[in-house]
């Protein structure tokens, strides 16, 4: 459980210029490598980027798959977690991905992480969409349920709102050889992107920012906090333009501290 604050988000329909994102991915917060990774602190990608969404006064973050490092994490780490996300004081949309997926005894069933009233867990607090009202924007995609390769983005959702955003963790290659056996899980293809239709495709998976797709879609890899050093700040704009940028993330260690995953 959880306690403090809960953020709660109205449908006031409003006048806007232009409405602003963090898209992360791949935190993989845990007791481990990643704990190791941020000087003992396994919680400090996401504070930063939940820091950097607040300074630059983001409408929402999204954070699209493997949040945590594994499902096994102590309930205490994960109820930190979800404080974290509490306090964020914003919506903040999570699609799980294959290292966190919705199993049984998931991260996200066993701890606090889907209780504040900020916090939308597609799959669980909502299907496969959430809708905000009053930013005329859904973002959809579809949560890993087990270990098992799926197809992040398969059949396109139809647009319900003035703008929409498309989720999906997986590997993206341009033109997959389904024939084969000897192929990744998990692929997103150029074919795929295009069909969402979506103003913006958020992608995780890679933890290093990438920009990918045929250029009909914007489509972008975030990276992960550690590696990427830096989270995608996604505009959509009153003209319809989509711009992506990299937003730096505030790190307190060198480069040099940081290693490969």
């Amino acid at each position: 459980m959880i306690d403090g604050s809960i953020y709660t988000v109205t449908n006031v329909n409003r006048v806007r210029d232009e409405i602003a994102i963090v898209h992360s991915s791949d935190l993989h917060v845990d007791n481990g490598y990643t704990a190791r990774t941020y000087g003992g602190d396994g919680t400090r990608g996401l504070s930063m980027v939940l820091e950097v969404a607040r300074e630059v006064a983001v409408d929402l973050v999204l954070l699209v798959g493997d949040v945590f490092e594994h499902n096994r994490l102590p309930v205490e780490l994960l109820d930190r977690t979800a404080r974290l996300l509490n306090d964020a004081m914003l919506p903040v949309v999570i699609l799980p991905g294959n290292h966190d997926p919705l199993i049984t005894d998931s991260a996200y069933v066993r701890g606090a992480i889907a209780e504040p009233a900020n916090v939308h867990v597609l799959g669980i607090t909502d299907d496969e969409a959430v809708v905000f009202a009053d930013l005329d924007l859904e973002i959809w995609g579809r949560a890993h349920r087990d270990y098992i390769d799926m197809a992040p983005l398969g059949k396109a959702r139809p647009r319900t709102t003035r703008w929409q955003i498309a989720a999906a963790h997986g590997h993206y290659e341009p033109e997959p050889d389904m024939a084969t056996t000897l192929r990744p899980s998990w692929l997103i293809s150029d074919h795929e992107i295009a069909a969402t239709g979506a103003d913006y495709v958020a992608l995780g998976h890679w933890n290093r920012h990438a920009p990918v797709g045929n250029g009909q879609i914007p489509a972008y890899y975030s990276g992960s906090p550690d590696l990427a050093r830096t989270v995608n700040l996604v505009r959509l704009t009153d003209g319809g333009k989509v711009k992506v940028a990299r937003q730096p993330l505030k790190f307190e260690t060198s480069t040099s501290d940081l290693g490969e995953r």
